[in-house]
């Protein structure tokens, strides 16, 4: 009984993040929740439930899901979503062959920090618009209310993260919708008509996929910066539990259950997964070592699924509450892809790597496409091949060469 608790705990933590990327993209937050929870069941069968980790919605396909709705539709989308998993599993069979070196050589730093940070720059307009109460061009809320609606969301979520002790900082998303929530309601400008025709109970909107060769192509190059990052995730909770799974399980079966859930998900309209650091915060403060808690807390995520009021009571969310939190949140992304820039010592006065960075960050905020018929490439997945080629293409010795500072140039 204490796991169970524990881990509805665990849920209550992820969330306010795991429901944030369908309310976002168009997608059915239930469906959504009930991906999350066969997909953290699957990434315990492949790792052999020895991992105490929650998957959820992966932050870094937000932009990428958005545009595969808009351009080919969700079932289009979801296949591609599914040719991203395969990349994890492909990544898997790799690094059981040749180690995890691999992933290093073939992803640095100088390339995978400005794909992180073009994840969160690149979304930027979006949270602003939201922020201001605009859904695309169309002025939903009045923006004078919109901009007080935001900030109050913001500023909540800024204080939780930073003042809050204990279980209550991990829920500063959670923190900041109940918030701009209540002013909502003040204002007016919830709409409650969901909730009272939604069910009880309800089977949650499932979307079958469909493959297409553009939507596949476009989603593919998308799995890079995730699956760098779940190695970090890995770590990370290696650390809090003083567990190697690196080696035990092994990177190779994580990564390849981050795959494997992610496919799950894809096959019923869900986003994809990931492994979620609030969960990991809330691990380190609990002591909540023993994986059958996240097993509890998939379990509590698949029944809550088919709550149609739930899902219902989640899309009634305004659009200045969720912009207010995407500002801090989408801003955080970029913060994290400049971080791993500093931490590991990137020299950008070496031409080389400021070749690779600058040419990334610029083609993916700037929206560069390129396309041959039919196909367009933009966005997060042109931005991973152009920084990948530019890596292995570029000789290591032009990096020898310094750029003059200020300093130099008045002596």
């Amino acid at each position: 009984m204490k796991n169970a608790v524990l881990g509805i705990q665990m849920l209550f933590v992820a969330f306010g993040a795991l429901v944030l990327v369908p309310l976002l993209t168009g997608l059915d937050p239930n469906v959504a929740l009930f991906g999350a929870g066969v997909g953290t069941l699957l990434f315990q069968f492949t790792t052999r439930r020895t991992v105490p980790i929650f998957l959820a919605s992966s932050f870094a396909f937000i932009a990428p899901i958005m545009y595969g709705v808009q351009t080919w539709g969700i079932p289009a989308t979801m296949g591609g979503l599914i040719a991203a998993g395969v990349v994890y599993v492909v990544l898997g069979g790799i690094i059981r062959l040749k180690g995890a070196r691999f992933i290093h050589t073939l992803l640095p730093p100088v390339v995978i920090g400005p794909i992180i940070m073009v994840i969160g720059l690149g979304l930027a307009p979006v949270a602003v618009n939201m922020a201001l109460g605009k859904a695309g061009d169309i002025q939903a809320i009045d923006a004078n209310i919109s901009i007080w609606i935001a900030l109050a969301s913001l500023l909540t979520t800024i204080l939780i993260s930073v003042f809050a002790k204990g279980l209550f900082k991990l829920l500063p998303v959670f923190g900041g919708i109940i918030v701009g929530y209540i002013l909502s309601l003040f204002f007016g400008i919830v709409n409650f008509d969901p909730i009272y025709n939604a069910a009880w109970f309800a089977m949650p909107n499932f979307s079958t996929p469909e493959f297409n060769i553009n939507a596949i192509l476009f989603m593919l190059p998308v799995a890079i910066a995730p699956a760098v990052e779940h190695v970090g995730d890995i770590l990370s909770i290696s650390n809090v539990t003083g567990k190697d799974y690196l080696k035990k399980p092994g990177l190779h079966r994580t990564i390849t259950g981050d795959g494997v859930a992610t496919i799950a998900a894809a096959m019923v309209g869900a986003p994809p997964n990931t492994t979620y650091s609030e969960v990991t915060g809330a691990v380190m403060l609990t002591k909540a070592f023993n994986p059958v808690i996240m097993t509890w807390a998939a379990i509590a995520a698949i029944i809550l699924a088919w709550v149609g009021k739930l899902g219902a009571a989640l899309q009634t969310i305004p659009l200045p509450v969720m912009g207010g939190i995407m500002i801090l949140l989408f801003g955080s992304i970029a913060a994290v892809g400049l971080n791993t820039l500093i931490k590991n010592q990137v020299d950008l006065h070496k031409s080389r790597n400021l070749i690779i960075v600058g040419v990334t960050l610029v083609f993916g905020i700037g929206g560069m496409a390129f396309g041959i018929g039919e196909f367009s490439l933009q966005g997060i997945s042109l931005c991973g091949i152009v920084a990948i080629t530019l890596n292995l293409i570029l000789p290591k010795d032009i990096g020898d060469n310094h750029i003059v500072d200020n300093a130099q140039m008045e002596d």
